[in-house]
């Protein structure tokens, strides 16, 4: 059985990347291009196309076994569809049918970026050898999932663990998922930046207001920047301490753009667990980098394609 591959699409707003993937994790080919996010829905889908066209074209090819698909979100994986916040064009898309098509009707396995994040984290990276575990993503947006019982748990529509959507401000501001005070909301490269700009932050002179601008501008000392980082923290040791309140998690693996702060945001986040995380099950609750960098996606989705049925055991996840 180790000869066999999984084909592996890691789908988001900016880039469709593939690959095929052997059952240690390795990536043996890649293929990558641009996400038309802005076109109509089968013009996206020409993209991924193109990506499968690549990977059918390798010599490796005959070997794949399954498909891994890991989307931007929301997904259903029980419909096998996909409607990404950040593809407009694609809602309540086929894409489980439009692949099966294009790859020659290998069995897919869907489940949402985070999820597939979680199961790469698990498998190979920061939450290697825990059973119970939440993974996130901190960038644009805020993302996640769980491994619960030595297992990736990604509920039945492939979106369990999405923790940017816990509401931790009851009276916070109006999230666009239409509720208020969601960690993402307060936690987002995009709302850290928010946050520090309304509390009287100012860029630089070449106007920079991304979050990595106001990661510069904390670690130079700058008050209000620390401030919206360590809100953030706040925001994140609330969900996390939530969700190991809820399902007994003993790490939480942060991984994402945000996360590249780096102490800027660990050191805050790791005092404000002492606050939150206070009953005794989840005292010993650790937080750690993620550790599988730009290819997590990739690998996870291969990871959720091995674990289909019997190779459940092979893939160690």
């Amino acid at each position: 059985m180790h000869t066999d591959l999984v084909a592996a699409l890691d789908i988001g707003g900016t880039k469709i990347a593939g690959a095929l993937v052997d059952g240690h994790g390795r990536i043996l080919l890649r293929a990558q291009r641009a996400t038309p996010a802005q076109e109509d829905g089968d013009t996206v889908m020409r993209a991924v196309e193109d990506v499968i066209r690549e990977l059918t074209g390798s010599p490796f090819w005959g070997r794949a076994r399954a498909v891994g698909i890991g989307s931007a979100g929301p997904v259903d994986a029980s419909a096998g569809t996909v409607s990404p916040v950040n593809v407009p064009g694609w809602r309540g898309y086929p894409l489980v049918e439009r692949v099966r098509a294009a790859t020659g009707g290998l069995p897919v396995e869907l489940i949402g970026d985070g999820v597939a994040i979680t199961a790469a984290e698990h498998w190979q990276g920061a939450a290697r050898g825990h059973d119970n575990a939440l993974c996130m993503v901190v960038s644009t947006g805020v993302g996640g999932g769980l491994v619960l019982g030595g297992r990736l748990h990604p509920g039945p529509t492939g979106n369990a663990g999405h923790i940017g959507h816990i509401s931790v401000d009851l009276d916070g501001d109006p999230c666009p998922c239409g509720s208020r005070g969601c960690v993402e909301r307060i936690a987002s490269g995009p709302n850290i930046a928010r946050r520090a700009l309304e509390d009287g932050w100012r860029p630089g002179p070449e106007g920079d207001t991304s979050a990595a601008a106001v990661a510069a501008a904390a670690r130079a000392g700058d008050p209000v920047a620390v401030a919206s980082f360590e809100r953030a923290a706040q925001a994140l040791a609330a969900g996390i301490a939530a969700t190991a309140t809820l399902v007994e998690i003993d790490i939480a693996v942060i991984g994402g753009g945000v996360a590249g702060a780096g102490d800027l945001l660990f050191a805050p986040l790791r005092k404000a667990l002492t606050d939150y995380a206070t009953l005794s099950f989840v005292q010993r609750l650790t937080v750690a980098p993620a550790l599988m960098g730009t290819d997590a996606g990739l690998v996870g989705a291969a990871a959720a394609a091995l674990t289909r049925g019997t190779d459940a055991t092979a893939a160690g996840v």
